[in-house]
């Protein structure tokens, strides 16, 4: 399978304009699992659920294919970045005691992930995948984001995404699955971070590359009406969706 790297590019901005993961969500995850010596974070991007990990495992192996989204991670001691595929991991056989994967499962040849992570686990290992949808501010903010979205820059959302926008629900898993708590993430942002967080999305890039303009001009004017102050900081959340099994 071929990487599709929608990311490397903008490594940097996805640094900057991601959300943070609640860390009642870690905790959680930690306490699902009967050892915490070695966790793997597939996907990690820029480390951020890594950094999250680290406090509840001896070691964190946190890979990604892409090198450039490695380069935007933070160094720390117990956290082993890697450039690797999830498909092929560099990792020994029922070494690990938790797998998570934020945002990325649905990129993946899932038949030959799971094979790995059933490779990986040790007996009892907790696999965890999550993603998160659309944010939400107020109902007409709410509105113009999700006719951007779905019209203006619908027609080039990768096929991958509607396992985003079914919450999961149809991506398949290996294990039987957990019941879970509700998280969700927050912020406050103005609105200049919120636009630097939609010139991340994947279907503003590949816009930009079909039809060499920018999307995001005609939007922000409309939100700039919603919004009154630009900088004034408003709350935002997304709701995440969470899929937890342990290995037999």
């Amino acid at each position: 399978m071929v990487f599709k790297d929608y990311f490397s590019d903008h490594a940097a901005g996805y640094a900057s304009y991601r959300p943070h993961y609640p860390a009642a969500m870690f905790s959680w995850l930690a306490q699902q699992c009967t050892r915490h010596h070695n966790a793997w974070d597939c996907a990690t991007g820029n480390g951020q659920a890594a950094i999250a990990l680290a406090s509840y495992f001896e070691n964190i192996i946190a890979t990604d294919a892409s090198h450039a989204q490695l380069t935007q991670t933070t160094q720390q001691d117990n956290i082993h970045y890697v450039c690797a595929s999830a498909e092929q991991a560099p990792l020994k056989d029922n070494s690990l005691d938790l797998i998570t994967v934020a945002q990325a499962a649905h990129w993946f040849d899932r038949p030959r992930f799971y094979r790995e992570v059933d490779r990986l686990l040790a007996s009892n290992g907790v696999l965890a995948l999550w993603c998160y949808g659309l944010f939400q501010i107020t109902p007409e903010i709410d509105a113009l984001i999700l006719d951007h979205y779905q019209h203006t820059v619908g027609a080039y959302w990768p096929p991958e995404r509607r396992h985003i926008e079914q919450a999961y629900q149809g991506i398949g898993f290996p294990y039987a699955e957990r019941d879970t708590h509700n998280y969700q993430m927050q912020v406050e942002w103005n609105l200049p971070q919120v636009m630097g967080y939609l010139a991340t999305w994947s279907a503003t890039r590949l816009f930009v590359k079909a039809i060499g303009r920018d999307p995001l001009p005609t939007v922000e004017q409309l939100l700039t009406a919603a919004w009154d102050d630009p900088q004034q900081r408003r709350p935002i959340h997304w709701p995440i969706y969470l899929k937890v099994g342990n290995k037999p």
